[in-house]
C-alpha cells in the first residue's frame, strides 16, 4: 500500500475536495467538447463523400455529353441538380443540359433549365450567366421586350459589356437602330480591346452604319 507524506496528503485532499466540486461540470463539458469534435469530423467527411459524388457524377455527364442525346444528358444533368443541388457542380450540370437542350430545339426546357440555375446556384456569375443565355433564346423567338427586361437585371459589373451587347442586339432585331447604336457603343465602352469580343462588338455597331 502506498505511503504518502503529510504535504502529499494535504494536496491528494485538496484535489479530491475540487473534484467533488467542480468533477461533474468538468466531465459534462468534455463529453460535449469530445461529442463536438466527433460531430465535426464526422461532418467534414460527410462534406468530403458528397463533393466526390457530385464530382464523379459530373464526369460521368460529361461522357453522357458525347452521345449528343438530350434527353441522356438532361437525366444525367437531374442526378446532380436534384441530387447535389448545393454543389458547384449542379448549375454547371443544367448548363451543359440547356445547351443540349438548345440544340435540339427544345427552347421550353432550356429555359427551365437555365431559370433553375438562377434559383439555386450559389455563385451570382452563374444568374449573370443564365440571365444572358435566356435572353438569347428570347431573341431568337422573337420575344424582344422578355428578353430586354432580363437584359435590365442587375448584374455584375464584368457582365457589363455582354449584357449591352446582348440588349444591342435585341434592339437591333427589332428595328431600333438607333438604341441598338448607343447599346453597341456602350458594349464596346466596357469591353478591354485585348478581349476578342470586342472586335465583334465593333463590327456589329459598324454593321448599323448612319441609318436610322
Amino acid at each position: 500500500m502506498a505511503t504518502y507524506n503529510h504535504e502529499d496528503q494535504d494536496s491528494i485532499d485538496g484535489i479530491k475536495t475540487w473534484w467533488d466540486k467542480f468533477g461533474t461540470a468538468i466531465t459534462v463539458v468534455l463529453t460535449a467538447l469530445l461529442v463536438t469534435i466527433g460531430g465535426t469530423q464526422a461532418w467534414k467527411y460527410y462534406q468530403q463523400q458528397q463533393a466526390q459524388q457530385a464530382a464523379d457524377l459530373y464526369v460521368l455527364l460529361q461522357q453522357v455529353q458525347l452521345s449528343n442525346d438530350p434527353a441522356r444528358i438532361n437525366d444525367a444533368a437531374h442526378l446532380l441538380t436534384e441530387g447535389f443541388p448545393s454543389s458547384g457542380y449542379a448549375p454547371r450540370a443544367a448548363f451543359v443540359a440547356a445547351e443540349a437542350d438548345v440544340q435540339a430545339g427544345n427552347n421550353k426546357r432550356a429555359i427551365q433549365n437555365l431559370q433553375w440555375i438562377i434559383d439555386n446556384a450559389k455563385e451570382t456569375a452563374m444568374h449573370d450567366l443564365a440571365r444572358l443565355r435566356i435572353a438569347g433564346i428570347l431573341l431568337d423567338e422573337e420575344k424582344y421586350d422578355e428578353a430586354l427586361r432580363l437584359m435590365s437585371t442587375p448584374h455584375d459589373a464584368t457582365f457589363a459589356g455582354l449584357y449591352l451587347d446582348r440588349k444591342g442586339d435585341i434592339l437591333a432585331a427589332s428595328k431600333k437602330i438607333a438604341e441598338a447604336r448607343l447599346s453597341y457603343q456602350a458594349a464596346i465602352d466596357k469591353l478591354s480591346k485585348n478581349n476578342n469580343y470586342y472586335n465583334i462588338v465593333q463590327m456589329k455597331l459598324d454593321a448599323l452604319g448612319n441609318s436610322d
